[in-house]
């Protein structure tokens, strides 16, 4: 990473995202959303898409225009693509919330609302896949793990796509006997495409790619890299794809959905032997912070596995869908994400810091920008807290749920303050914190 370019705008995504994140744990706390109010209405939907949208796409747009460059070797596409596609995000989200809110009868707002959010979005998500899709387009042949973020990026497309279809019809300006069809057998689809896809799949391959960087392990095992990737792509080809098929045949989506459940068990399997293969073979004995924290959210999407063949096979997997789907989305990949982000930002910190007087001066190691000692607890906390709502959810327990999730807040605000006093190199010793040459970062913006 050394001499690699910095995207200018990567924090502002990053602190972007945490602010959507804490707004949508705030409301779930107050009781806004499921459970208590149903799992697919206008209310939970905004609470689905601040954490889908606002915080996990939004982190992970920011974290790719950062390493889809240093995955291919290639300089980003287009930076100066970065702030616009943000605005557009964060406006389209912004809108698209206040449509679902009109719908669930907050306040009075027009129908047109929900699509035209959606077209902001969309907009937005064109310009992230142009940037990153020229990106990898310029790298071929593509390296294992920008293999799975081209696959991820395909997965966004399809989510949009099927966003957008719903936001007309919700606003009710798709009028036909198909519509509501397509509504109730789509989700899946959509969900699918998106949490399965974009966020995990995308969220896999870039790990690969940390983990062994942030262990100072060997690549994986190839063959191991390999089926995860091929099930893994089966997994999406078949619940998008073949539910789309399906749907148009009007021959329901159950068989389709059962096929990419078995590829993608199979290519968890996969993946998490290949990680358990470079934790063995790394070289660095003592892991840091950050790296025992992306282990324990893979132990997250371990019992997410477990736990679903389970209700599978008991038949009870729907009325779980919920309690899964938190798990999912907070125990792994927000798991997942604060623990990189724990490491990445003082590590872009140093580098927008330090790299430029690096060698005529002393200057501090990268993991003297951050306390692990003072951290550990706010990840304990996010961690207990997120598996506890797991099992309130599971127990059908809406105020224990909102006790653990107030638990998960504070936790988010705990490592949020870790991130910001990383950018203010408030716990950098005096002597090495600006040496000749070096400034203080902006909060918000890399120099690069």
């Amino acid at each position: 990473m050394i001499g690699t370019s910095l995207c200018k705008w990567v924090i502002s995504y990053f602190a972007v995202a945490i602010v959507w994140l804490l707004l949508a744990e705030v409301l779930v706390v107050a009781g806004f959303g499921f459970p208590n109010h149903d799992i697919g209405g206008p209310d939970t939907l905004v609470i689905v898409h601040m954490v889908s949208i606002g915080w996990l796409s939004t982190v992970l747009c920011g974290a790719l225009f950062q390493f889809v460059p240093v995955l291919v070797a290639r300089p980003l596409y287009a930076e100066r693509w970065t702030l616009p596609a943000l605005a557009l995000l964060t406006f389209g989200l912004t809108i698209l919330l206040a449509g679902f809110l009109t719908l669930g009868g907050h306040f009075d707002g027009p129908p047109r609302l929900l699509p035209v959010g959606a077209s902001l979005l969309i907009a937005g998500f064109a310009l992230v896949v142009a940037n990153l899709g020229m990106t990898l387009w310029s790298a071929r042949p593509l390296p294992r793990p920008a293999r799975f973020v081209a696959a991820g990026l395909a997965c966004i497309c399809v989510t949009a796509a099927f966003g957008g279809m719903f936001s007309l019809v919700l606003s009710g300006a798709a009028i036909g006997a198909q519509w509501p069809d397509l509504l109730v057998s789509g989700v899946p689809i959509h969900a699918i495409a998106g949490l399965g896809g974009w966020l995990t799949f995308t969220a896999m391959g870039v790990s690969y790619r940390l983990l062994a960087m942030f262990m100072l392990a060997p690549d994986g095992d190839a063959r191991l890299g390999r089926l995860a990737w091929l099930a893994g792509v089966a997994a999406l080809a078949v619940g998008a794809v073949g539910g789309v098929l399906a749907l148009w045949r009007a021959t329901g989506v159950n068989l389709a959905l059962l096929l990419a459940g078995a590829a993608a068990l199979l290519s968890l399997i996969a993946y998490g032997r290949d990680v358990l293969g470079l934790y063995r073979a790394r070289k660095r004995r003592a892991l840091e912070l950050n790296t025992r924290m992306s282990l324990v959210a893979l132990a997250s999407l371990v019992a997410v596995a477990i736990l679903s063949a389970a209700f599978v096979a008991t038949g009870s997997l729907p009325s779980h869908v919920g309690a899964l789907a938190f798990l999912v989305a907070f125990g792994w990949l927000t798991g997942l994400v604060l623990a990189n982000l724990y490491k990445i930002v003082p590590f872009l910190t140093w580098l927008e810091t330090y790299g430029p007087v690096m060698g005529r001066v002393p200057t501090p190691r990268v993991q003297d920008l951050v306390d692990e000692r003072r951290t550990l607890k706010w990840f304990v906390l996010f961690f207990a807290g997120s598996w506890a709502a797991t099992l309130m959810l599971l127990v059908d327990a809406a105020l224990g749920f909102r006790v653990a999730v107030a638990v998960v807040t504070l936790a988010t605000l705990g490592l949020g303050e870790e991130l910001i006093r990383a950018r203010r190199l408030a716990d950098v010793a005096e002597p090495l914190r600006l040496p000749t040459g070096a400034v203080v970062p902006h909060l918000l913006v890399l120099r690069n």
